[in-house]
């Protein structure tokens, strides 16, 4: 039986309870989800359904990351709601596939795990299998894994193996309606010029799930620098700005008062400027521009640690900026930020 798999926090309780009920099934896991935007997190949820199969012992397939035909598909339906047309269309795309898939490899019966997920439309899948079935020539298995109980023994299970639970369901259009309710920045589509990993990111989430330690989930106050810039008469002065950095203002006019070890304080509100020497100092670093700052910036937890040793605080938002040599006389600071609740996950062990 080909089973297509969305992802692990669906498939591992649904391959162990297809093991159980068709014990005489060679069961191939197939991977096929060119809906999952973006392909960070393509990739973030294929890394752990692998993992999952692999515990599993169950061989794992991967289908092309065909985002563009998905899409030309997805055309006229983005602001469908969930369980609405355009979901129609992205179930019929992968069974299609799916099956297509099966035909290829001579195996006559396919499933699906989105039958596990409790946000998904168990009538419209069972269409979308009709649809499959008379198109194919293959035989769907209907089977329904989420009553007695098992919707939560899925999540328990996927909770003590360490699974990845995402918070969308992988579709872009899904995901910008999602946050728009939230009230919650769309972090996931967009990614620091320096490949800073931020908390709360998908990068984070990459480096996180390489292990399958079990993981616990964390309220904290985010943070997205979305535009920064020093300027004296017109001219941009290069800067680096540290992680919570977020004036009253977007724009400020006024000048730094030079104090002791390279650091200033502006006039206008609390804003703190370093000259790269004082940086250095404070991270035990040996950079020798703001351009290799920039390009190769530290770690974010790093860099609070060097905002606790000048504020005392990690959580100030007292901008703090780095710049090769302290500018004299007015100059127009442009900092233009991003503050929200928001939920990460952390390793379950505490240092």
């Amino acid at each position: 039986m080909l089973v297509h798999i969305c992802c692990s926090v669906d498939s591992h309780y649904f391959l162990q309870r297809l093991k159980e009920q068709f014990p005489q099934e060679s069961l191939v896991g197939f991977f096929y989800n060119p809906n999952i935007h973006p392909y960070e997190e393509y990739l973030l949820r294929l890394g752990d359904v692998r993992r999952s199969c692999q515990e599993l012992g169950i061989a794992l397939l991967e289908g092309e990351y065909a985002l563009e035909a998905w899409l030309e598909e997805a055309k006229g339906l983005e602001c469908e709601p969930e369980k609405g047309k355009r979901c129609e269309m992205c179930f019929t795309t992968r069974l299609n596939a799916t099956a297509k898939k099966a035909t290829e490899l001579g195996i006559t019966r396919i499933t699906t795990t989105l039958l596990m997920s409790p946000k998904k439309s168990l009538p419209q899948l069972e269409y979308a299998a009709k649809e499959v079935e008379r198109a194919f020539g293959v035989s769907f298995v209907a089977v329904d894994f989420r009553k007695g109980g098992g919707t939560q023994a899925q999540f328990a299970l996927a909770k003590e193996a360490g699974l990845y639970q995402q918070n969308y369901c992988g579709c872009v259009f899904a995901l910008t309606a999602q946050r728009e309710a939230q009230n919650k920045p769309c972090v996931e589509l967009a990614s620091s010029l320096n490949n800073q990993v931020q908390p709360g990111s998908i990068g984070e989430r990459l480096a996180l799930y390489e292990t399958p330690q079990p993981k616990r989930r964390q309220r904290f106050l985010n943070y997205r620098l979305d535009h920064a810039r020093v300027m004296q008469e017109e001219k941009v002065i290069p800067s680096h700005v540290l992680f919570y950095s977020l004036p009253s203002k977007p724009l400020l006019q006024g000048e730094w008062k030079e104090g002791e070890k390279g650091i200033a304080v502006f006039s206008k509100e609390p804003a703190l400027m370093l000259t790269l020497e004082a940086f250095n100092t404070l991270a035990m670093t040996t950079y020798s521009s703001v351009k290799e700052v920039l390009a190769s910036p530290l770690s974010v937890e790093k860099e609070l640690h060097v905002r606790q040793k000048l504020e005392g605080d990690i959580y100030s938002f007292t901008p703090i900026l780095v710049v090769e040599h302290l500018p004299q006389g007015k100059t127009t600071l442009a900092i233009e930020a991003t503050l929200f609740h928001d939920v990460r996950e952390l390793l379950a062990t505490f240092r």
